[in-house]
């Protein structure tokens, strides 16, 4: 929040100093520099004032962002951890079958090995 202040006052400060400069490097006559001048306040008060509104309306969104997130997030993690521990549950009797095939194959390859052992001798 803080550098999007300070990049919208970086902005308002250029766009001022640009209209000064503008408004005293033209050779104007003293009335026509009046007119000139209050006009441009009076642009720059408006320009001032969106800046303030903008500003308002991004705090506003970056506030009701958070709410969302703080609602959304919690339920999510929640909805993502039941899935997890659904998937182990529904694979767990998958993987205690694999390992009684698994030793079961062990046990047929050490039985296999003890045979063709015996038969060398």
């Amino acid at each position: 929040m803080m550098k999007t202040s300070t990049f919208f006052l970086g902005l308002a400060t250029g766009s001022v100093a640009a209209a000064v400069t503008v408004l005293y490097s033209t050779p104007k006559s003293g009335s026509e520099l009046r007119t000139t001048v209050k006009s441009a306040s009076t642009d720059m008060k408006s320009k001032f004032k969106d800046v303030k509104v903008n500003l308002a309306v991004l705090k506003e969104s970056i506030s009701h962002l958070s709410k969302e997130v703080k609602e959304t997030v919690p339920s999510a993690v929640a909805d993502i951890k039941g899935s997890v521990e659904q998937w182990q549950h529904s694979t767990e009797q998958n993987k205690n079958r694999l390992e009684v095939e698994l030793n079961a194959i062990q046990t047929a390859i050490e039985e296999l090995e003890q045979s063709i052992a015996a038969q060398q001798k």
